[in-house]
């Protein structure tokens, strides 16, 4: 079994930051963990599969008032089963 860890950088209009924000707080395996006032965020995904973080990265660009997202890092883990 595996884990991957990614992060991205999410920008956003700056209005819609809070509603952007509430949004990928619920998705599944998404957390903020940095923000900017003029509109980016700094999210991490952690999912069982890269497949699952292109479908999240797709429901982020999206979202109402995203202007764009970058990811920057990507990491698989092998997990002991």
């Amino acid at each position: 079994m595996e884990v991957h860890i990614s992060s991205m950088v999410v920008h956003a209009s700056p209005a819609g930051l809070p509603a952007v924000k509430q949004n990928i707080e619920g998705l599944c395996g998404a957390e903020i963990h940095g923000e900017s006032e003029f509109g980016k965020l700094v999210a991490v995904l952690e999912t069982d599969s890269q497949t699952h973080i292109t479908d999240i990265i797709e429901k982020i660009n999206g979202f109402k008032h995203v202007l764009s997202t970058s990811l920057v890092y990507h990491q698989i883990e092998q997990l002991d089963t």
